[in-house]
């Protein structure tokens, strides 16, 4: 076959008209199966609506078995526990327990600093906590207990309600301290209840609204705002900081040396001062301080569960269990609130202590148990021996301890090549928090990220598919270059869901992907068609102005007395005329009625309006997880827009609870009934190839205007 010979199929076929094409093309489409409908799809599938869950009969049954699966729920150490492998765990367990004693020490006195307390109130907030979540956590390697950002986060709060000085006079450092530890413990049982209170209710989801880069950068900013706190106390004497190996041979070095050379005499250093032994009294919370508190405590029982259930999730994906969010809410909430009541302040989880925990051994919350009870030990033996531990040692172990959060500014390169909108998140997390308060700056946060999801979705990826050569799949021709349109078919797909905050832009979107100024259209012919009225208007009214004027002749003539033989030629000459005008009026309106009656007379192209080159539009509705009655209206819209300049529009791969809120919305009516609606866009695609409208004769491009 030579040159010429094998170029002639090609020229043959681009000078096939629209209309030819989309015929060659429907006798070649065809499918193996037949086509679903939404009616069909319904009836083949014999689809009903899910039966409904009354979850509060589940609630309210009382029986043995309800109760106890009751109290294995909210008290999981009695399901862990007896089936505890003594021999596999307990030595590891005792190794990390003891280990994480260790680091509890120094930082429940250092903490206790940084919530503006006496030391020895970091070490009661270091046992029983601990020892509330043995018995209600769900987490096996969490380190609950003193963390920085939790105590910064007090300390702000106790320094504004008892400062240190009041109206320009000192107050006594020991009423001082009385009304700080009343507003901590009351604080602490206030976070409790709030945690109980979501936990019971089943409120854990709230923490999804806090994600990764906001944590992150929330928690970078508070260890800067820790660290800068903390250089009062490292100044006032010039200690090196240590970490890592014999760490703690150099606070106890340092402690030495202070007591040995007596600083606090000498040089006037702060020191950790009186440890008492023994353990304090409960003392029931201040309920006149609630009104005051309320906004705080909400603030850090949100933060204080993020990053516990945060660090407790990626425990338990790493080691093959699960983390109930809304137990974690209760086993926090009861370690604070029994905690607030024996004058403790708000806890959660600790970064460092959590992967000492992890790393030496540590299986189970056996080890936060034996870390308590050595801590109870230095509580009622052993306390006295830091009462000579200076201050700024207790500064120098807080900003060694933050430096895994300062490290976190290394965030800002990895979101920067990742996602950039979750490094938008990480810099006004970061900037508000470090600007405003910490309670001020999660708000806005928090408010900020919610923002961004929302434009996020307001600017969804927006595409018309076309079919891969030899399957019915259909892909973006934009990115798949072999993926061809369908002649006289459009299919449009938006990668989001269509609601009130982006239904215009789905709107717009589609009338320019579609490369059609359809309003325009629809304007013009509506001017084409309202003039055409007007003109058939001023035809009639122009026959009615002839036949009074036919009518008014004769009657002059009749008045007129003149000869029989004149008179009545008149006469006949006027009642001639004005049956011919009557019947040329008549013709004129019947005339006039046939053409706006005929099918044909409104048409783009008896109008001599440009035709899309499209019969038929497919919405490709996969990404729809809900429906508002915005969408609804707008869909409606899109129907009624598109019958307008002659195209058919079809819906397709809606799911099930999709369908059901479009029923519910009174969507499908006489005009739009579930056999727009189809199973998936190749069945739409079909259907719509063995149902075409006419189309032009050649492609008609309409340009926007």
């Amino acid at each position: 076959m030579g040159l010429a010979d094998a170029s002639g199929p090609r020229d043959t076929q681009a000078l096939l008209s629209a209309t030819q094409a989309v015929e060659l093309r429907r006798r070649d489409y065809h499918m193996e199966r037949p086509l679903l409908n939404q009616e069909h799809l319904e009836e083949l599938g014999r689809w009903g609506s899910a039966p409904r869950t009354r979850q509060w009969r589940t609630w309210l049954q009382c029986s043995h078995a309800r109760a106890r699966a009751l109290l294995l729920q909210h008290l999981p150490v009695l399901v862990w526990l007896p089936r505890y492998p003594v021999r596999d765990w307990l030595l590891g367990d005792l190794l990390s327990g003891m280990s994480v004693a260790i680091m509890q020490l120094p930082q429940g006195l250092a903490y206790a600093l940084l919530a503006g307390l006496p030391p020895v109130f970091g070490l009661y907030s270091s046992f029983y906590p601990v020892f509330i979540y043995f018995l209600f956590g769900t987490s096996r390697h969490i380190s609950v207990g003193t963390f920085a950002v939790m105590s910064v986060m007090v300390g702000s709060v106790t320094e504004s309600l008892a400062p240190q000085t009041l109206n320009d006079s000192t107050i006594n450092e020991t009423t001082r301290d009385a009304e700080r530890v009343r507003v901590a413990s009351t604080l602490s049982v206030l976070v409790g209840l709030f945690q109980v209170g979501l936990g019971l209710i089943h409120f854990g989801f709230l923490v999804t609204y806090l994600s990764e880069p906001l944590v992150r950068g929330y928690t970078t900013a508070a260890a800067v705002q820790v660290f800068v706190s903390q250089l009062k106390y490292v100044f006032g004497l010039h200690l090196s900081s240590h970490s890592g190996p014999l760490s703690l041979i150099y606070l106890i070095g340092a402690t030495g040396i202070s007591y040995g050379m007596g600083l606090k005499h000498i040089f006037g250093v702060d020191v950790v001062g009186n440890i008492s032994a023994g353990l304090v009294p409960p003392v029931a919370p201040n309920t006149q301080l609630f009104s005051k508190l309320v906004g705080s405590a909400f603030t850090i029982a949100v933060v204080g569960f993020a990053i516990a259930i945060s660090l407790g999730k990626i425990f338990a994906l790493r080691h093959g269990y699960r983390v109930d969010s809304n137990q974690e809410l209760v086993a926090l909430g009861l370690s604070n609130l029994i905690g607030g009541i024996f004058q403790c302040f708000p806890v959660s989880c600790s970064m460092s202590r959590s992967l000492v925990q992890e790393s030496t051994g540590g299986n189970s919350q056996v080890a936060g148990a034996i870390s308590s009870l050595f801590i109870l030990l230095i509580i009622v033996k052993l306390g006295e021996l830091f009462r000579d531990l200076p201050k700024a040692v207790l500064a120098a172990i807080i900003i060694v301890n933050l430096k895994g959060m300062l490290r976190q500014l290394s965030d800002v390169c990895s979101f920067w090549k990742a996602n950039r909108a979750d490094l938008l998140i990480w810099l006004v997390t970061f900037a508000a928090t470090i600007l405003l308060n910490l309670d001020l700056g999660l708000m806005v946060s928090v408010v900020f990220s919610l923002l961004l999801v929302v434009v996020r979705t307001q600017m969804p990826h927006y595409s018309i598919l076309g079919q891969v050569p030899d399957t019915d799949i259909y892909r973006d021709v934009a990115e798949y270059s072999e993926a061809k349109e369908v002649p006289g078919v459009k299919v449009f797909r938006s990668s989001a869901t269509v609601y009130f905050a982006n239904a215009d832009f789905y709107s717009d979107a589609l009338k320019q992907r579609c490369g059609v100024d359809v309003d325009f259209l629809i304007s013009q012919k509506k001017k084409l068609l309202k003039k055409r009225e007007q003109l058939k208007l001023k035809q009639l009214q122009k026959e009615k102005k002839l036949q009074k004027q036919a009518a008014s002749s004769k009657g002059a003539s009749v008045s007129i007395n003149v000869n029989t033989s004149l008179e009545d030629m008149r006469s006949n000459n006027v009642e001639d005329c004005k049956v011919s005008s009557g019947d040329k009026m008549e013709d004129a309106t019947a005339n006039g009625q046939e053409d706006s009656k005929a099918p044909d007379g409104s048409t783009l192209k008896a109008l001599g309006l440009p035709q899309p080159d499209f019969h038929s539009l497919i919405l490709d509705l996969g990404a729809l997880s809900f429906v508002d009655t915005v969408c609804l209206k707008s869909l409606k819209n899109i129907f009624h827009d598109f019958r307008d300049i002659e195209v058919e529009v079809y819906m397709a791969a809606c799911h099930s609870p999709v369908v059901s809120q479009l029923e519910a919305g009174h969507f499908f009516d006489a005009s739009i009934t579930k056999k727009h609606l189809f199973a998936s866009v190749h069945d739409a695609v079909t259907f719509a190839l063995q149902h075409p409208r006419p189309v032009p004769d050649s492609p008609v491009s309409v340009t926007r205007l």
